[in-house]
């Protein structure tokens, strides 16, 4: 436990250490270094390749995870290793093909809107190989309870590299076309970097690649092939916000998908706490789901669906109300402020994802989890459908629009069936009241901007702006909390609460 606490506690400094790195980089060095054509290049490029790679895996990263016990004997891991490395090469194998069949049609596909993109498509086979093995070798560390520098290299050293080019292209010291290539080049570097530490740890021994085919029942590798060709399908569904970023590059260019990359990170805050939170809750589900106590799981999911879905909303609103200055302090945020309705619409999708994907882990805990393929191909065909439909239509509201509709649609469905066959359900009047709470501190925020404007009158410095901001995110969210606390929305925040206001008195007095 030891190892695993250590290993976790940096795994999460790593991480944060590359929000922090990826929150300048975006707002502050890509928004001036590249243009929103030129942004969109390079958010279409990176989400193919995570794409393609996550389904050139044919779900070995997963399986990896779940069958390491089995292979592992003595230290030695029986070859599960080599298998990592060659099911991707089979899995790459089909990709590049289709690659090379349909390329003529992917590059008319984009040239008309997209001529960037049709320039410089020749690189996603390479983007693909090195985003697919970089998560091999990190899954292959993390089985072996070393996270610390494969995060890094993810989180840090991608993010780092990246940086450099969006500085050494901004400084006009290389070409555009070197620029491409010294951003892509950055996820082949991770990828040695990966390599070569699971080298390290591993001795420098390659006969942990060698694989004992012998030494596995058929069983065994009956169930990994079926439990790796349901994580391949059920991978699209958590790669559906990817969907709407390619279809935007081919039906409105990369300008409009620039901006939408720029409106995804921002809403993207609002799922952070999601990660950890989730992290937290599932072992608690999984072993009551284990054991039968479908009461307890009952009582436990709808109370982490609330404290998801109080504290998404929370930053949703926080974030909405700042959105105007945010923009305002962007390099070229004009060219940004557009997508503020997309940065609302993915909040909201964001909001539902982060307060019932607790059900998608119940689902998964319990005898009928194989029909979390069906449900990740109705959120697949829903966001197709949907981005085909409203791209047209919106533009860039529009794939935001696909994305809320899909993750709605796959909810409904996924919490009618998890309640019809386990008796779970994850709805509480707790959760009415913080919509509508968080309803009623919106209408405030707009109410506030119009008397704002009434009183200053026209256009003010940024200081101001900054004062202003303050004030009123001090004044809304005070009250936000104080309307949570006194409705009792949760008795667990209004116990922490309580019990922090009385340590606070204890150390004064």
């Amino acid at each position: 436990m030891g190892v695993i606490a250590r290993q976790s506690i940096k795994g999460a400094l790593a991480n944060y250490a590359g929000v922090a790195i990826g929150f300048v980089t975006t707002f502050f060095v890509l928004t001036r270094c590249l243009t929103t054509e030129e942004v969109g290049l390079t958010r279409v490029m990176v989400d193919a390749a995570v794409l393609f790679s996550s389904l050139a895996l044919l779900g070995t990263n997963s399986s990896v995870v779940r069958f390491f016990p089995y292979f592992s004997d003595g230290g030695r891991n029986r070859g599960v290793f080599g298998l990592s490395l060659l099911l991707p090469l089979v899995g790459f194998g089909l990709f590049g093909l289709l690659f090379l069949l349909f390329r003529d049609g992917i590059v008319g596909l984009y040239e008309g809107r997209s001529p960037l993109l049709a320039e410089y498509v020749g690189l996603l086979p390479m983007l693909v190989f090195c985003a697919m093995y970089l998560t091999v070798f990190e899954t292959n560390a993390s089985v072996l309870l070393r996270i610390t520098v494969p995060k890094l290299v993810r989180e840090v050293g991608i993010r780092l590299l990246t940086l450099a080019s969006y500085v050494l292209y901004g400084l006009g010291w290389v070409s555009f076309d070197g620029f491409v290539w010294l951003f892509c080049g950055s996820y082949g570097v991770a990828m040695l970097l990966s390599a070569f530490y699971l080298l390290r740890i591993t001795g420098f021994d390659l006969g942990v690649f060698k694989v004992d085919f012998h030494a596995i029942d058929r069983r065994l590798w009956g169930e990994m092939l079926r439990y790796s060709l349901l994580m391949t399908a059920v991978v699209i569904a958590g790669n559906v916000p990817l969907l709407s970023t390619l279809f935007l590059g081919a039906k409105t260019g990369l300008a409009a998908t620039g901006v939408y990359a720029i409106a995804l990170y921002i809403a993207n805050v609002v799922e952070v706490p999601y990660r950890s939170l989730g992290a937290v809750s599932r072992p608690i589900l999984a072993a009551s789901a284990k054991s039968g106590r479908w009461g307890e799981v009952n009582r436990l999911g709808r109370q982490v669906s609330l404290h998801q879905m109080l504290v998404s909303l929370t930053i949703f609103f926080l974030i909405w109300i700042n959105l105007d200055l945010l923009f305002s302090l962007l390099p070229n945020g004009e060219a940004y402020a557009g997508g503020a309705g997309v940065v609302f619409v993915l909040g909201l999708a964001k909001v539902v994802n982060s307060s019932f994907a607790v059900g998608a882990d119940v689902l998964n805990y319990s005898r009928f989890y194989v029909w979390s393929l069906l449900f990740a191909l109705v959120l697949t065909g829903a966001a197709l459908v949907c981005n085909q439909w409203l791209i047209g239509v919106w533009g860039i509201n529009g794939a935001a629009v696909a994305t809320l509709l899909s993750y709605v649609a796959y909810f409904l469905l996924l919490l009618w069936f998890v309640w019809r066959r386990l008796r779970v359900h994850f709805f509480s009047v707790g959760q009415v009241k913080v919509v509508a709470v968080v309803a009623v501190g919106l209408l405030l925020g707009e109410a506030w901007e119009w008397g704002v404007g009434k009183l200053v009158g026209g256009e003010y410095g940024v200081g101001m702006r900054i004062v202003l901001a303050a004030v009123k995110t001090v004044v809304l969210g005070g009250g936000l909390l104080w309307a949570v606390v006194k409705w009792r929305v949760s008795d667990e925040v209004n116990e922490l609460i309580g019990k922090t206001l009385r340590l606070n008195k204890a150390n004064k007095g």
